[in-house]
């Protein structure tokens, strides 16, 4: 089962494939996540998704996306996103995360063909089909780095990190009408709804409420839910429960705590009230879903 290493930010800790090289690539089954569906993060890395079978949807600030088979994505720097399945059926996607300096041969060059690129606020991501122009250059870009990864030839990571760069070339072309204009884009909503996310992902085990949530990004309890509404279509509450219940469930399968201190620690403060949303987010008790998992019961 795959975990993402979430910080309080809300930003993604990655795990690169080897220390000192910014670069980690996957053959990755949705079916490894946690209830087929990642954590709402960020980090500074690039991420580039390639669908070899099934689909999925991925959600970016606010906007969806169903990317189906051989469809092809590019995920800009600091950009709030995640995926899940797609009417719960399972997806395998090729994911490459790399770090922008991985393509800063000297600060000259990364401060010409990639900072413009990355704080682009008008470049949130580009999204490919068969039907797309550069279609074929970004996904042979990357089947040919997974490719690399597998065989390990000899210094590999070299020829990975020039794929990456004539993939960047393809990039910084398509986008060059973007690149070539001052976007004026406020994006303050977007970061008010990082705060948010972030500081319930640092007090969800706290007896949070909506005036809280919307306390600490310094708004209203309504802009709060207006802002939850655009960004990631459900109300704050509803994100927070959610969340909970993912915690929860991480906790009944690696821990021996007791159903009851899972639901305390996760925020929960009535045993019923927990058992009931769990059963509708699930479809089973945290005791069948322990059991599912094979992992002991250790109620008291």
């Amino acid at each position: 089962m795959i975990d993402l290493t979430i910080m309080q930010d809300a930003s993604e800790v990655i795990h690169y494939d080897r220390p000192g090289i910014p670069l980690c690539i996957s053959d990755d089954n949705l079916a490894d996540y946690p209830d087929r569906k990642a954590l709402c993060h960020w980090h500074e890395d690039i991420e580039l998704i390639y669908i070899t079978e099934g689909a999925m949807n991925y959600h970016i600030n606010g906007k969806n996306l169903l990317l189906n088979q051989q469809d092809c994505l590019v995920v800009n720097s600091r950009q709030l996103h995640y995926g899940y399945s797609h009417l719960n059926h399972n997806c395998r996607f090729i994911c490459i995360v790399f770090h922008p300096k991985i393509l800063g041969a000297s600060q000259g060059i990364y401060a010409e063909y990639v900072m413009p690129f990355i704080d682009n606020k008008g470049i949130e991501y580009l999204y490919y089909t068969k039907h797309s122009p550069n279609y074929s250059r970004v996904r042979e870009s990357i089947t040919r780095i997974l490719s690399l990864k597998i065989k390990r030839e000899d210094a590999y990571e070299l020829k990975i990190i020039s794929t990456l760069h004539l993939l960047w070339h393809t990039l910084l072309g398509q986008c060059q009408s973007l690149l070539q204009q001052e976007i004026i884009s406020d994006d303050s909503g977007l970061t008010l709804q990082k705060k948010m996310v972030s500081y319930i992902y640092e007090h969800y085990q706290e007896p949070l409420t909506l005036k809280a949530i919307a306390a600490s990004a310094s708004i209203s309890r309504s802009k709060c839910c207006m802002i939850f509404k655009e960004y990631l279509h459900q109300p704050p509450i509803d994100f927070l429960n959610k969340y909970r219940l993912k915690v929860s469930g991480y906790l009944l399968t690696h821990t021996q705590s007791s159903i009851t201190e899972i639901a305390l620690s996760c925020g929960f403060n009535h045993l019923s009230y927990f058992s009931k949303i769990f059963l509708r987010e699930y479809g089973c008790t945290p005791t069948e879903y322990r059991k599912q998992m094979k992992i002991p019961d250790y109620n008291s």
